[in-house]
């Protein structure tokens, strides 16, 4: 969980430091089952929103800008923290 809040937490720094107000959160299903509980510390500054295509995804965005420039936005993903996740668990299967 700590390294989605700090991947989270980089994406915000990196827009506000181009003087961006990110305020919106798009998150896939898999992202919102991985990272639920760090989403609720940023509930309160973010509006966060499901969105069935963004699968292991997640979109950080200032809302006033999203779609109109590209750099109003960053992507992140869990996946691969998912898939490691998953290997260390059939590793502790394995007892090895």
């Amino acid at each position: 969980m700590n390294d989605v809040s700090e991947i989270l937490k980089k994406a915000i720094q990196e827009l506000k430091g181009e003087g961006l107000n990110p305020d919106l959160l798009l998150v896939g299903p898999r992202f919102l089952e991985y990272s639920a509980p760090v989403l609720k510390e940023h509930a309160s500054t973010l509006k966060i929103y499901k969105i069935d295509e963004l699968g292991f995804d997640a979109v950080v965005a200032d809302s006033s800008f999203f779609g109109q420039i590209r750099r109003a936005s960053r992507r992140i993903s869990v996946e691969p923290l998912f898939r490691e996740k998953e290997m260390w668990e059939e590793l502790q299967k394995l007892d090895v």
